[in-house]
């Protein structure tokens, strides 16, 4: 028996059921949320773009998040060593370039915020990488992820039904 048909053969344990359905109840919320998130991806790459909304999903336990964004990564090319190594970037930094660090960096301060101001030296990094009109792009869908992360794990969403679009 191989390891795909032992892991095949094992019961799950059941889904949580969600608390509520947040976009059909607040529609309107949702669509300006899809409109913050559709202005703040202006001008930022999409694959940094992808590893931003990883990182955040995994520091706030957004297990919903973490299922559609790691999966439109890897529809779009993204390696599957780059979204494991994520969660441990600081012990493995050769996966990525100087830029998406510094974005990862930002993204791990503004998530975090609760540990303090976004550190100067943080800000920098990215103020190095990034011009002007991309950091306020990356400030922007960083505060956006965030936020749809929040809502994620409030509702309990639900992960593992999110399928990509071509």
């Amino acid at each position: 028996m191989t390891m795909n048909e032992a892991h095949e053969s094992t019961t799950r344990l059941p889904e949580h059921t969600p608390r509520l359905d947040w976009a059909k109840l607040a529609p309107e919320a949702f669509k300006a949320m899809i409109r913050l998130d559709t202005a703040a991806r202006q001008g930022v790459d999409p694959t940094l773009l992808n590893l931003v909304k990883i990182r955040a999903s995994q520091i706030n336990h957004c297990a919903f998040c973490l299922d559609m964004h790691s999966k439109d990564a890897l529809a779009a090319g993204e390696s599957a060593d780059r979204i494991i190594q994520l969660g441990a970037w600081t012990e493995s930094r050769h996966f990525y370039t100087a830029r998406e660090i510094a974005a990862i960096e930002l993204t791990e301060a503004v998530t975090v915020v609760t540990d303090g101001f976004v550190p100067d030296t943080v800000y920098a990094k990215a103020a190095e990488e990034f011009d002007e009109t991309e950091l306020a792009h990356l400030i922007a869908a960083i505060v956006t992820i965030n936020a749809f992360n929040r809502i994620g794990v409030t509702t309990r969403m639900v992960p593992g039904h999110y399928t990509p679009s071509a």
